[in-house]
């Protein structure tokens, strides 16, 4: 009896990405920063700070067949990879201040520890998803807003973290929902390189 698969829960596709998560301190310390130019906005949607994390690879929509392989490609490449130290640097926009859609606050990347991490990403993946285009430009995104808005000067001391580190990289699924996506961990892999 033959039924279409597509309607069945276990065949659709999940939605997923890899991402890099900042230590709590640190969105508490950016949650304060970014608060009176929130207020001053009011406009856009802001994510909620507990779904603040540096994405690496987004995946979308991916067939439960492909899920298993995802998850050990993901863990290869995080093992192949040294933990890094990482600093929040100041906001910025994309694709700049004065059309801007996405508000972001940057991380510094010296090492380059998530340039590499995502340059291995979008080789090892490369068999099933897409390379990136764009350079990575590893950040937080804060805000978005349509249509695009002008923003004031954005402040430049106020964001800014002491050095964490970067020891992992997580699997997620995203469920779709208003007002805003839940991000369902499904695995933790640790920088072994």
């Amino acid at each position: 009896m033959a039924r279409d698969r597509a309607s069945r829960p276990e065949a659709r596709p999940l939605r997923l990405f890899v991402a890099a998560d900042v230590p709590p301190g640190v969105v508490e310390q950016l949650k304060a920063a970014i608060g009176p130019l929130r207020e001053k906005l009011g406009t856009g949607r802001w994510p909620p700070p507990g779904n603040w994390h540096v994405t690496l690879k987004f995946l979308g929509g991916v067939y439960p067949r492909l899920a298993g392989w995802v998850q050990d490609t993901v863990r290869e490449v995080a093992a192949a990879h040294p933990a890094f130290r990482t600093s929040l640097g100041g906001l910025g926009a994309f694709p700049n201040p004065r059309r801007a859609r996405v508000l972001w606050a940057g991380l510094d990347d010296p090492s380059p520890g998530f340039a590499t991490l995502a340059a291995g990403l979008d080789e090892a993946l490369s068999g099933e998803f897409r390379p990136e285009k764009r350079p990575l430009t590893p950040h937080l995104t804060v805000a978005r807003f349509q249509p695009p808005v002008a923003l004031p000067d954005l402040p430049e001391d106020d964001v800014w973290s002491e050095g964490f580190p970067v020891e992992g990289v997580v699997l997620y699924r995203s469920h779709l929902q208003r007002p805003a996506p839940r991000y369902e961990p499904l695995a933790t892999f640790p920088l072994e390189g």
